[in-house]
């Protein structure tokens, strides 16, 4: 259509609609010498045909003169009117002159109205969804706006647009190939096919897929809508769908009789979601689907987990025991928030089905990612390449989908290569409100689901009163699903019968709304008196069905009076066979060395400075960089890059998948990875030398990511999710910019095992560091994950033989920060030897990635070694350690200045320097023992942060805890600021200047007081 833009303003908007019915271009109808006309139609009015006379005409006289898809055009209506079918005649031949003005005329009309009805027929394809019958309550306009395009014909006077009369509804016309509303039939009378539109398009389902590039995928959109008769059900397909609503329903009742005063977030006035989702299910079971992951909010999930995941009725209603304990491990969470993993049979289809249902908090979309990160998983490690085996179903509020960013992140991450899930269905549970909130005050766009217009998903709008509707929408988007290999959404449209909760009054803030809800006769009722009325159940047969499913309900709460079953592992919804012991405890409690033999050092690092492909020219910048690595290698000494690499390597080597994934990760930000080679003269031909290492190796993904870090973080977050025996790392461009991740970070992250059980062995490469970069550009915020970390600062623990593994056991995420190639390299190791997951922050550096003294030798990476929590003073003040005055304790980047100043100054053997790798959880027994080797000293703590950030107020209560308040932690760094760093190079080194000056004035302390 933005060609039709360039169309002249005296053209008329009648010629732009009869181009656009023909979807043909405006910019060449005629060659230059023999047009324009010397006068155009009007805007209106039956002149408006002279334009599409002069056209044929000058067709007639010479085919070439207009464009081709006009010359297309009137051939084939010759063509079949000379074969005998009801197109109005069109002169077949042409003739030595024109032919007289009323001739002209009448040929023209033919013309003109058989193109008007093409337009008319697109109109409903493209805007027919605006004036469709999707609001039960019959109170709310589901576009927000009660305007009745133009181009609808929704009254007889609307004929005139067109150019269209009354006496024309009678008239056969000839269907275009770009409908199905005539089934069989070629041609239709308008008043047909205006009678067949409207039903199509303006009942109970609005469609919108006009918008869609691919001419294909709208015709097979419009076969499913447009044939006449397809959608009608069998007397079985009618009962089980009843049925599935009476569970969906009498669920909902049941709890409200059993605990009318709980907070439920109960499906009311949506029940038909459970039959929406089940057909769904069957669908992609019936087509090779075998394992499905679910994310949703909390509106209906109990319902959810009863009724399509079928997990025990028992062990819900356990849940609402106001006497319940918390489990052994981990705090638990609220009942509308738990997840759930079941393998059962689809009755339907009698084939196998694995549900997952991912815990996710509140209305948060932050699931969305996590769950296509899951299937994403899911799908690598069964092969499955083209989502045939694996899929993903999202259920969404309205207020939620429109309004939370991240929705829109997942959607931009449905097509790309590495994080592409071959399509998911979106269920959008439109309430029409949120929480109190009118949708008018809620969002920009007519409908909540615009954002997915992006993506080119259609979207199928469905008053949710009407069941069979649902059914046979839901039935055509997993199909669409299934056939396309891409995303579709299915809107809800339906209401809320209770407030945000059972315990909220929606009378306060929506009183009209509310008043016609409890007014509204359920959907169960109404389904259930339509099939009744037309034979298909008896009334009997309905209440048997009903106390039927009353009676699974009380037997379940008879049974939920158990105190065996009470155990929040029930609620696992990504189990680990075989990882953990029958009772789901580690198998030990011992985690091996973490180095590797030198030979296998060795041969990463050959790989690592090689290109294996042949004829492939890279870089001659890079060829610097692998000849840099090549001596490394061969001087037995490693930098940042070249350890990870190594890390890597040999991970894939034992059979541990590895995915790097961020922005600019094949690289690296810092331009020190180079994991992915470039050829300088073949686009989009690439290497992956890691790939390469071993014949049997596991695979190594590195992708760059989508512009994002919520909906990538949590997309990571998903993938390490599905299994213990891969490393997944998600880096951030900066540290800085986990910021926008912050919801994945606190959510799930720090959380998720004691809320829901859930190990996770994701790796956050945050770059962090004062360099004097700026505020944006420098704190990966160390302060926040030591905050959320849950070791106690007060408790003297006890130093047991396996206190290392039992302390990483049980605290919720460890923290890092590496001063060295080899910390780095043991710390990523150990992520998997350990015999549990957990979350791992590493704060990464920047200048050290090419810092000369940032080295490690291979002799601290051989077999036999492993990750130093604390790497203590190894230089002069060592040997002597009764005379050193200061002990200064520091992590990270700020070391080699200390060590470069303490040079500078003459004082290697009164300072001591000692380096935290491992900050949490906080390395009692070492910190205790360095403590001790320096009993003279003076205990210093450094950091390049400012002291109201980084370490210190984490570090300070546990150093007095491991020393029994009897000597001081004096605190040396930048004073308390309000930004974490200045953008200003000056005042950066004066700060440093002086803190450094700070931290070797051996008088600094004296004569104060702790």
């Amino acid at each position: 259509m933005s060609q039709l833009r360039r169309l002249p303003s005296q053209f008329g908007a009648h010629a732009v609609r009869l181009l656009a019915a023909r979807d043909m271009p405006v910019c060449s109808w005629r060659s230059q010498s023999s047009w324009p006309p010397t006068t155009f139609p009007s805007s209106r009015g039956r002149s408006g045909s002279s334009y599409v006379e002069e056209m044929y005409f000058a067709w007639l006289e010479n085919p070439q003169s207009v464009h081709k898809s006009w010359d297309i055009f009137f051939r084939q209506a010759s063509e079949k009117t000379s074969a005998g079918s009801a197109q109005p005649q069109l002169p077949s031949v042409i003739p030595e002159s024109r032919p007289a003005v009323s001739s002209r005329t009448k040929t023209s009309k033919l013309v003109e109205d058989h193109l008007a009805v093409q337009s008319l027929i697109r109109a409903y394809q493209i805007r027919g969804h605006h004036v469709a019958q999707l609001d039960p309550l019959g109170i709310l306009d589901a576009d927000l706006d009660s305007f009745v395009p133009s181009d609808l014909i929704t009254t007889i006077d609307k004929l005139a647009f067109y150019d269209l009369r009354e006496a024309d509804l009678d008239k056969e016309f000839q269907l275009p190939t770009t409908t199905f509303i005539g089934g069989t039939e070629n041609t239709l009378s308008l008043r047909e096919i205006i009678r067949r539109l409207e039903s199509t398009y303006c009942q109970h389902i609005g469609l919108e897929f006009m918008f869609i590039n691919g001419v294909e995928q709208c015709q097979w959109i419009r076969q499913k809508f447009e044939t006449p008769g397809v959608m009608q059900f069998s007397s079985e397909e009618k009962r089980t769908l009843l049925a599935r609503l009476v569970r969906s329903m009498r669920f909902e009742d049941f709890l409200a009789r059993k605990w009318s005063s709980e907070k439920r977030f109960g499906l009311e006035g949506c029940e038909v979601m459970i039959p929406a989702l089940k057909t769904i299910i069957d669908k992609s079971s019936e087509m090779g689907i075998e394992n499905i992951i679910l994310g949703m909010p909390h509106r209906g999930r109990l319902n959810v987990l009863a009724n399509v995941i079928r997990k025990d009725l028992e062990q819900i209603f356990c849940q609402f025991d106001p006497k319940l304990e918390a489990a052994d491990e981990g705090s638990g969470d609220v009942k509308y928030h738990l997840g759930m993993y079941h393998e059962r049979i689809n009755r339907v289809t009698n084939r196998n089905i694995t549900l997952s249902l991912v815990a996710n908090p509140s209305h948060l979309e932050a699931v969305d990612p996590v769950v296509q990160g899951k299937t994403k998983a899911e799908q690598f490690y069964r092969g499955d390449t083209q989502g045939r085996k694996v899929m993903s179903i999202l259920v969404h509020g309205d207020a939620a989908f429109a309004g939370q960013g991240v929705v829109y992140e997942t959607f931009h991450l449905s097509d790309l290569p590495s994080y592409t899930t071959n399509g998911t269905v979106h269920v959008v549970v439109n309430n029409q409100i949120g929480f109190t909130t009118d949708p008018r005050m809620a969002r920009s766009s007519p409908y909540p689901t615009d954002v997915a217009r992006v993506v080119n998903a259609p979207i199928f709008h469905v008053n949710a009163d009407d069941p069979e509707a649902v059914i046979y929408v839901c039935s055509v988007a997993a199909e669409w699903r299934n056939t396309f290999n891409k995303d579709v959404v299915v809107d809800l449209v339906c209401y809320r019968r209770r407030g945000h909760n059972e315990m909220d009054e929606p009378m306060f803030t929506q009183p009209l709304m509310y008043k016609q809800i409890h007014r509204q006769v359920p959907v169960l009722k109404k389904y259930a008196d339509k099939l009744i009325a037309e034979g298909t159940v008896t009334l009997q047969e309905f209440e048997e069905e009903i106390a039927k499913y009353d009676r699974i309900c009380e037997e379940a709460y008879g049974r939920s009076k158990d105190k065996k079953i009470l155990h929040i592992k029930h609620w696992l919804d990504s189990p680990w066979p075989g990882f953990f012991n029958m009772d789901g405890e580690p198998k030990s409690m011992t985690c091996p060395a973490t180095g590797i033999p030198e030979d296998v050092l060795t041969h990463i690092g050959n790989v690592a400075s090689s290109v294996p492909l042949e004829d492939f020219k890279i870089h001659t910048g890079l060829s610097r960089i692998l000849h840099g690595r090549a001596d490394m290698t061969k001087k037995r000494t490693v930098d940042w890059a070249l350890a990870e690499y190594m890390a890597f390597g040999s991970l894939l080597k034992e059979g541990i998948h590895v995915r790097l994934s961020g922005q600019d990760v094949e690289r690296g930000t810092f331009s020190h990875r180079h994991h992915v080679l470039h050829d300088q003269e073949v686009d989009r031909r690439t290497c992956v030398p890691m790939n390469h290492l071993w014949p049997d190796q596991a695979p190594y993904t590195v992708c760059n990511s989508s512009l994002s870090e919520y909906g990538v973080l949590g997309f990571e977050l998903g993938y390490a999710m599905a299994s213990p025996n891969a490393l997944v790392l998600w880096e951030a461009q900066f540290g800085d910019f986990h910021n926008t991740a912050q919801c994945i970070i606190d959510q799930f992250i720090s959380t998720g095992q004691a809320k829901w059980v859930r190990h996770n062995g994701i790796v956050l490469l945050l770059p962090h560091g004062m360099e004097g970069m700026g505020p944006e550009h420098s704190s990966a915020r160390p302060e926040r994950f030591l905050q959320m970390s849950n070791d106690d600062s007060d408790a003297y623990p006890v130093f047991t033989e396996d206190f290392e593994v039992s302390q990483l056991y049980d605290c919720n995420w460890i923290v890092v920060n590496c001063s060295t190639p080899a910390s780095y390299f043991h710390v990523l190791r150990r992520q998997i030897l350990l015999p549990f997951r957990k979350p791992l922050i590493v704060f990464t550096p920047k200048s050290l990635l090419r810092h000369p003294e940032a080295k490690s030798n291979f002799d601290q990476m051989v077999s036999g070694t492993s990750f130093l929590r604390v790497i203590p003073e190894d230089g002069a003040a060592a040997r002597a350690p009764q005379q050193v005055r200061r002990l200064i304790f520091c992590t990270g980047k700020v070391y080699y200045d200390l060590v470069k100043e303490r040079g500078s100054q003459g004082l290697e053997e009164q300072v001591a320097i000692t380096r935290l790798e491992q900050i949490s959880p906080f390395p009692f027994d070492l910190i205790k023992q360095e403590a001790e080797r320096y009993p003279g000293a003076e205990l210093v703590w450094c950091q390049e942060e400012h002291k109201n950030m980084g370490y210190y107020d984490y570090i300070s209560p546990r150093f007095m805890t491991i020393l029994g308040h009897t000597r001081p932690i004096w605190y040396v760094g930048r004073d308390p600021a309000a930004a974490p760093a200045t953008g200003n190079r000056n005042t950066h080194l004066v700060s440093l200047r002086k803190f450094l000056d700070t931290a070797f004035i051996l008088q600094a302390f004296d004569g104060k007081t702790f």
